[in-house]
């Protein structure tokens, strides 16, 4: 079974750039992002019954992809961004989306604080508000009791940090040989 690891936080904090970076250090898979997939295609303001969709499809991805996994699989979003963009964005979390992000397990979540600089998307819509956000990931981490590690500063420095934590998972999380 494959070790996986969520990368999540606030738009425009680097969880794909980190994602990618991550795949290719460990020579591994990563899971894109459904929900840019599906805005891209999407003609018309998104509601709360797409991130209900968008939602499914992202837990889709990730048991697809899974299954080509050999040691560890990098998740570029998880239901944690799902619930606190359901929140802000729409004041509620579908109890759906609520029930996938209690019942979604990760061996590791990096929690990306956005310490970078913005960088405009046509998908993102919020660049004031990062860091109250964040705070919102952080307590919903803590709460839920997730083993996460948050991850800061330049992008040198968070895939450096990033490798660090992960290779300390992977030894700490590895069968012990014994020796007679």
């Amino acid at each position: 079974m494959p070790k996986k690891i969520a990368i999540t936080g606030p738009e425009s904090s680097g969880k794909t750039t980190l994602a990618q970076q991550l795949a290719k250090h460990f020579n591994a898979i990563w899971v894109p992002e459904f929900a840019r997939t599906y805005l891209t295609g999407l003609n018309r303001p998104y509601t709360i019954e797409d991130l209900g969709f968008i939602a499914k499809g992202q837990m889709e991805w990730e048991s697809n992809y899974s299954k080509c996994a050999s040691n560890i699989i990098f998740c570029d979003s998880d239901m944690t961004v799902m619930k606190i963009w359901s929140e802000f964005r729409f004041g509620y979390c579908e109890a759906s989306i609520e029930k996938a992000f209690e019942n979604q397990h990760y061996d590791l979540t990096l929690l990306c604080r956005p310490d970078i600089e913005w960088q405009p998307d046509p998908l993102r819509e919020n660049p004031r508000d990062r860091e109250a956000l964040f705070e919102r990931y952080l307590k919903a981490l803590e709460q839920k009791k997730a083993r996460f590690e948050i991850i800061e500063g330049d992008f040198t420095m968070r895939c450096n940090s990033s490798i660090f934590v992960i290779e300390r998972l992977l030894i700490n999380d590895s069968p012990k040989s014994s020796t007679k």
